[in-house]
């Protein structure tokens, strides 16, 4: 059997706390979801994981079924509370980021959780009272 020579695989490495998996070859549509599974296994089997680096120095051509992929990966993390890393990207899959508007979504760090009102607090808005107010 011939194996194309830009097959995607991909080894994972693990600690207490974070994954990371390291990705050689292409993400294509051939093999894209093969990706996406094997981070919804980790997210499935490490409720406690805080971090996932996604290492992606060897990491081939990536058509649309990639992109979707990764921004499938992105979704899966957030919803898990778990911080996406793109590690090691090389400028040709940076420039496909930027192109696709997608480079800050997938790359940005996350935004801190809105904070709610804290005990003693009041929930109720304040309302502008005075000359220049709409009352």
């Amino acid at each position: 059997m011939t194996t194309h020579p830009h097959q995607l695989r991909f080894t994972t490495l693990d600690t207490q706390d974070s994954v990371r998996i390291e990705v050689h070859g292409d993400l294509d549509h051939d093999n894209a979801d093969l990706l996406v599974n094997e981070v919804t296994d980790q997210l499935t089997a490490r409720p406690g994981l805080t971090d996932l680096h996604l290492h992606c120095a060897e990491l081939g051509a990536v058509d649309s079924m990639g992109l979707s992929a990764l921004l499938m990966i992105s979704r899966h993390t957030a919803a898990a509370g778990v911080r996406l890393h793109l590690d090691e990207r090389s400028a040709k899959l940076d420039r496909l980021l930027d192109l696709t508007g997608t480079l800050d979504h997938l790359t940005a760090p996350p935004r801190p959780e809105p904070r709610g009102p804290q005990c003693g607090e009041s929930t109720t808005a304040v309302r502008p009272t005075g000359p220049d107010s709409l009352t």
